[in-house]
């Protein structure tokens, strides 16, 4: 079949259940036989509670420092994905932007 990508926003993905819903949706599609790309947010508030914390800690941060914090909350989202697919048997590796080429 064909190569999917699939994209995740941060509500979709904001707890555990919810986690383990979208790898079943992935695992659907997977199944049918296509080749699946998924791009994952950070999980619920966490870009916004990242970005607070930032700011009470330097109301300027860098913008290299603030890039590298916030995509801590994706790399969290990717790898737990990651996980929940594979314990329902699919094979899946987590990767940042810059990991994926």
């Amino acid at each position: 079949m064909g190569r999917i990508v699939q994209k995740f926003g941060g509500s979709s993905v904001a707890d555990a259940a919810s986690i383990k819903r979208v790898a079943r949706r992935i695992a659907r599609t997977r199944g049918e036989g296509h080749d699946v790309i998924i791009v994952i947010s950070a999980m619920g508030d966490t870009t916004d509670e990242l970005m607070d914390l930032a700011l009470k800690v330097s109301p300027h941060p860098k913008s290299r420092e603030l890039d590298m914090l916030l995509t801590t909350g994706e790399r969290q989202s990717a790898a737990l994905l990651a996980m929940a697919l594979s314990d329902l048997g699919v094979e899946a590796v987590s990767y940042t932007g810059s990991q994926a080429g």
